[in-house]
């Protein structure tokens, strides 16, 4: 079984625990997320990055060692430093705090090792966070892209458009050209609103299609998702929980919705897992801690 291959940047989590001073560890990065995401129900993975020579570089490669995703192509920088972020709780939510500014994955470059890996994948997934964080880091995004369509290699695209890295003009321009390379892209509803000012899950499609995305998966939050292969729209119900953290809500939806397609399932099933999936994963601080697994998912699909 090929691997479903995810590219971009790790990140070390601190989440400060609502109403204390205490700081949980966890593990962060929304391609890694994906990744483990995709791990825990059953699909083979694999992940492309650089990480620092520092204790945080070596427990994220642990932690993908433990969590069954390859990462024999991560490259490892000397005197490099592995990116952080913090999670805080306040009245609208969580709120996010990086230090990711010169982080080792922030220089990668689509090297001979990546396209091995990239040649011979089942899917490939990017984000627009990777194409963010710098110019090289974006241009290794197009670079394997380009790598994966010359070799048959579908591709998902996870807009995550983040205001503070880059400029709303370089993010559209650049979402635009890389929704017309994917084969399923994965835009949530309020960022396409906020970087397109498209309003409506219907029009979003239309766009997305008209752009040249084969298939769109709409994440809608609480409300789930709608989804698209071009011939048919379907709306799927977000799955009722009592949320506590959304952090990486949207990675592990995507990241299902993946796997789910390698195995088989139309894009209407893995979504209706996926969106199950997204919703348990809230249940939890981190963003990976509370990523669930296929046993638990399958036992709410019916």
């Amino acid at each position: 079984m090929k691997p479903i291959v995810a590219l971009g940047e790790p990140l070390y989590e601190f989440s400060r625990l609502p109403g204390t001073v205490e700081f949980r560890q966890g593990f962060g990065g929304d391609t890694s997320n994906f990744a483990i995401a995709a791990a825990r129900v059953g699909a083979r993975v694999a992940y492309l990055s650089r990480v620092g020579d520092d204790p945080f570089g070596d427990e994220l490669l642990d932690l993908w060692r433990a969590e069954g995703v390859d990462a024999r192509a991560v490259e490892r920088v000397a005197q490099g430093a592995t990116g952080l972020y913090f999670i805080t709780h306040g009245p609208q939510g969580h709120v996010f705090s990086y230090r990711r500014a010169g982080s080792a994955a922030s220089a990668m470059t689509f090297t001979p090792g990546f396209a091995a890996v990239v040649g011979e994948a089942a899917w490939l997934h990017v984000s627009g966070i990777s194409q963010a964080i710098s110019e090289t880091a974006c241009d290794t995004v197009f670079a394997a892209i380009d790598h994966a369509r010359t070799h048959g290699v579908p591709v998902s695209y996870d807009l995550n458009h983040r205001v503070r890295l880059w400029p709303a003009a370089r993010a559209a321009a650049i979402a635009r050209a890389t929704i017309a390379q994917c084969d399923l892209f994965l835009p949530s509803l309020d960022e396409a609103a906020a970087l397109f000012g498209i309003a409506s899950a219907d029009a979003l499609i239309d766009w997305s299609h008209a752009l040249g995305a084969r298939r769109v998966a709409v994440k809608a939050g609480a409300a789930g998702a709608v989804v698209s292969d071009g011939v048919s729209r379907v709306t799927i119900p977000g799955h009722p929980v009592t949320a506590i953290d959304a952090t990486g809500a949207g990675d592990c939806f995507g990241g299902v919705l993946v796997a789910r397609l390698v195995a088989g399932d139309p894009l209407a099933d893995a979504a209706r897992a996926a969106c199950v999936a997204a919703a348990l994963s809230t249940t939890g601080y981190g963003a990976v801690a509370p990523l669930p697994d296929w046993a638990r998912i399958r036992g709410l699909l019916g």
